[in-house]
């Protein structure tokens, strides 16, 4: 009963000498290993870059902004109609070029007024540079171009431009793939004429019909 009563007064029983060492053994071991791996990690050399005063060593075809290679473009609007964002503006006019030759036909061509990509709203997908089929889009390593103001994000031709530069060449193909398939039509021989292959045997004149006939 006295028990009883002990505990129902809100007396919490003191812990035994015994559990206290068993937690005081158990948490040493711990503090040792972790003490441990500092000074292990601390003697390996640092993995990180002092950016920006150390450049980051970036893969070659990383994606950091796109580039635009003006000369390529033909205005055909096609990566402004996939892109998900809709974050291309493209504007062009029409020009008119003459005849070069005495009774041919003057011709049209697309001039590429403004091509703009606002990257506050571009998720470098990269569907623009992939259905290009004149390859005027690329991928570009560059990552410096934060703005202060979102709509400084906004980038013209001329700034995409400037980023061809930084543009590194496409990877070597593999010596053991197949050619692509405008080298080999670009190196096969003409194909010979009929008339220079098997050389026409003179025909025999037809007889003249009779009156019978």
């Amino acid at each position: 009963m006295s028990g009883a009563k002990s505990n129902a007064k809100g007396g919490q029983q003191k812990p035994s000498p015994s559990g206290s060492k068993a937690s005081t053994k158990g948490l040493l071991p711990g503090i040792l290993k972790g003490l441990a791996t500092t000074a292990k990690t601390a003697t390996k050399k640092a993995h990180t870059h002092e950016y920006p005063d150390v450049a980051p060593d970036l893969p070659p075809r990383s994606r950091g902004v796109i580039a635009l290679l003006e000369e390529n473009c033909t205005s055909c609007m096609l990566c402004a109609r996939e892109c998900p964002d809709w974050c291309i503006y493209i504007d062009s006019h029409k020009e008119t070029i003459p005849a070069t030759t005495e009774g041919g036909r003057d011709r049209q061509r697309n001039v590429l007024d403004n091509f703009s990509i606002d990257f506050s709203l571009c998720m470098y997908c990269g569907i623009c540079i992939e259905v290009c089929p004149f390859d005027a889009l690329f991928w570009s390593p560059q990552f410096e171009y934060a703005e202060t103001d979102i709509r400084d994000l906004l980038h013209d031709k001329e700034r995409l431009g400037g980023w061809m530069e930084t543009v590194p060449p496409p990877p070597a193909l593999d010596e053991r793939s197949a050619e692509p398939a405008e080298v080999t039509a670009a190196n096969k021989p003409a194909r010979p004429t009929r008339a220079a292959r098997e050389p026409r045997e003179p025909r025999e004149p037809r007889p003249a019909a009779g009156p019978d006939a």
